[in-house]
């Protein structure tokens, strides 16, 4: 791991301790750094402002590792990362729903959910002929919907099982996607 690396986690870190005590929007950068031992200087250096690492922790936290599900066959076990990831960090997720900082939340979970319906419809396709815009269309609009079911679920302080949010967005999803690559297929 590079020295880069290690201070970027190292702020996370600190960001992520801090996030279960008070809201993000009451967390200075003087607070992170003090936290993690290193000058405001370097915060600087890796990150413009505490929505940005907020950003960066998303992006590194769980979007790495999905590529491997990003098909048919494996689409739901994304949903089922997701929403554990979101368990296991409920208090930063809630703060960062209930916060200014929602649109980071939101960006990371339409990107995730927009990958791996593309691949998705990738496999759908393989044997049709549709236009890209028409699919690139299709993994938009199912990520907002999906992200739509994820903030919900987040301002409800996650009461529901993952279980049942993954199980509603699959029969939402189920044949949906399918016919609409159909009727545009050429």
């Amino acid at each position: 791991m590079t020295k880069s690396r290690v201070t970027e986690n190292a702020l996370a870190a600190s960001l992520k301790m801090l996030m279960k005590q008070k809201p993000i929007n009451k967390i200075s950068v003087k607070m992170v750094t003090d936290t993690c031992g290193v000058t405001r200087h370097t915060f600087y250096n890796h990150f413009h402002d505490i929505y940005e690492l907020l950003g960066w922790i998303f992006e590194n936290e769980v979007i790495d590792e999905l590529d491997e599900y990003c098909s048919l066959s494996n689409w739901k076990k994304v949903l089922f990362i997701v929403l554990q990831y979101t368990l296991d960090n409920k208090v930063i997720c809630i703060n960062t729903c209930k916060s200014l900082a929602r649109e980071n939340l939101e960006i990371f979970l339409c990107k995730i959910f927009q990958k791996v319906l593309e691949g998705v419809i990738k496999d759908i396709t393989i044997e049709r002929n549709v236009d890209e815009k028409i699919k690139k269309e299709t993994a938009v609009f199912f990520s907002y919907a999906i992200t739509g079911q994820f903030l919900e679920w987040i301002n409800n302080g996650l009461k529901e099982e993952k279980e049942d949010i993954a199980d509603r967005v699959e029969r939402m999803l189920n044949g949906t996607i399918l016919r609409i690559m159909e009727v545009n297929s050429e």
